[in-house]
């Protein structure tokens, strides 16, 4: 076999049809898009028309809402943090936050802030603070002789302080 050889199979490519090339080719003058109109035009998509039955989008009921104060939380296990403290990516004896998260690579980006809950085991004493944290989480941290420091509860209490002075 040389390389000028070298061929598909046959019927692995069709050949594309040649429209609007004359009469005599059976697609030409209107290419198989049959007369005038909309959709005998170029760039012309009817997205979710139904040929005036009612779009299935108008047909279905609407439910729910999105709630656009919503946060979105990035979430991390306790067994993943383990399991970056045992490959050496985080070190246990230094405090760990959302910098170290992000650096260390256990965390792609942080979002609205880190969420830590209790899958997995925790076997190292960590010093973490975290967005929030899952009472169940904060007792395993607690138990393995650690400590969770909730930054949005401080952030909040800070607040509160601030609009208690200003009432003043």
């Amino acid at each position: 076999m040389k390389l000028n050889e070298l061929r598909d199979n046959a019927g692995a490519r069709h050949k594309s049809k040649r429209l609007g090339r004359g009469i005599g080719s059976g697609k030409g003058k209107t290419a198989g898009r049959g007369h005038k109109g909309q959709k005998s035009r170029s760039g012309v998509a009817i997205k979710g028309f139904e040929g005036g039955q009612m779009p299935l989008y108008r047909r279905l009921p609407k439910r729910g809402f999105n709630n656009i104060f919503a946060k979105n939380y990035q979430v991390i296990n306790l067994g993943r943090l383990q399991t970056a403290i045992d490959a050496g990516k985080l070190d246990a004896a230094k405090p760990i936050g959302e910098a170290e998260l992000l650096t260390s690579g256990v965390v792609r980006r942080a979002r609205d802030g880190v969420r830590l809950l209790a899958q997995g085991e925790l076997k190292a004493k960590i010093d973490i603070t975290v967005a929030g944290a899952s009472a169940a989480a904060v007792t395993a941290v607690e138990a393995a002789g650690g400590k969770v420091t909730m930054a949005v509860a401080r952030a909040t209490e800070a607040d509160a302080e601030a609009g208690a002075e200003e009432a003043d």
